[in-house]
């Protein structure tokens, strides 16, 4: 018989008990910044592996500064492949998102790669993840319980198939990236589009469907709010950069102060 575990995701925890999660979204390579964020308030860390140049080594850095504090650590790993999924697993994150998930297969190759054989394909090779995780009882039996795992929906060809992506085991979230399901859907980024929210809706249903938690990216607390209602649970704010922006803006605006004009300004969540 498995051991008994002791310790619980506590996004999961949050998720079970209908209550959102907020996660900050990490960018660059700074430990100090990532071990500020997880003492903020935010429920979890994005570790942002496929947009940004963080490395294996500073995720393994950020695990390891943030030991003990209330925000989990999840890496978004550059690619839905199981390899990328160890890598990530064996540093000690509990939640791994993976990018473009958009056929059913990949959903279930995704599942497999955050849970031990049986039920999965994970590699025994888990000691710097033994080394810090939470829980003092079976690694194995409580990583199997308690890593979750995100399927990135994205591509209209997912939206096609979303009731088969969501109706597969060990996917824990369905998070719906907007901005390149936009892309894909022809409409260039743009948010406030009905075929947008038609193919938003369609994922909605297909998780209240098969018992799959909700996310989206949420820059403000009205969205937040407003997405709630919709069934969303997950959210992805702004990335670290993002906030400073906004503190800055915060402080200098009332001072007569403001950011330079520049021709394009990139997008920080």
């Amino acid at each position: 018989m498995p051991e008994l575990t002791t310790w619980r995701n506590p996004v999961r925890a949050r998720l079970e008990s209908g209550e959102p999660v907020m996660a900050v979204t990490l960018t660059t390579n700074s430990i100090e910044t990532a071990a500020l964020a997880a003492t903020l308030g935010f429920h979890l860390l994005w570790v942002e592996m496929e947009h940004s140049p963080i490395t294996l080594e500073t995720l393994r850095m950020i695990v390891l500064a943030t030991r003990g504090l209330p925000a989990a650590v999840f890496a978004r790993v550059p690619v839905s492949e199981a390899w990328t999924a160890k890598r990530v697993l064996d540093q000690g994150v509990s939640g791994v998102i993976f990018p473009f998930t958009s056929t059913p297969e990949l959903a279930a190759r995704a599942a497999r790669a955050c849970r031990y054989p049986p039920a999965g394909c994970r590699g025994s090779g888990a000691g710097l993840a033994m080394f810090c995780w939470p829980d003092q009882g079976s690694y194995y039996d409580s990583a199997d319980e308690n890593v979750m795992c995100v399927t990135v929906i994205e591509e209209a060809c997912a939206v096609d198939r979303i009731d088969e992506i969501a109706a597969t085991p060990g996917v824990d979230v369905l998070f719906i990236g907007t901005s390149d399901l936009s892309f894909s859907l022809g409409l260039r980024g743009r948010q406030n589009e009905p075929l947008l929210d038609e193919a938003i809706a369609r994922v909605v249903a297909a998780a209240k469907k098969h018992g799959k938690f909700l996310g989206r990216p949420a820059a403000t607390a009205a969205l937040v709010d407003r997405y709630r209602e919709q069934g969303f649970q997950f959210f992805q704010c702004l990335t670290e950069l993002g906030l400073l922006r906004l503190g800055a803006k915060q402080l200098l605006e009332p001072m007569g102060i403001s950011e330079p004009v520049r021709e394009q300004r990139p997008a920080l969540y």
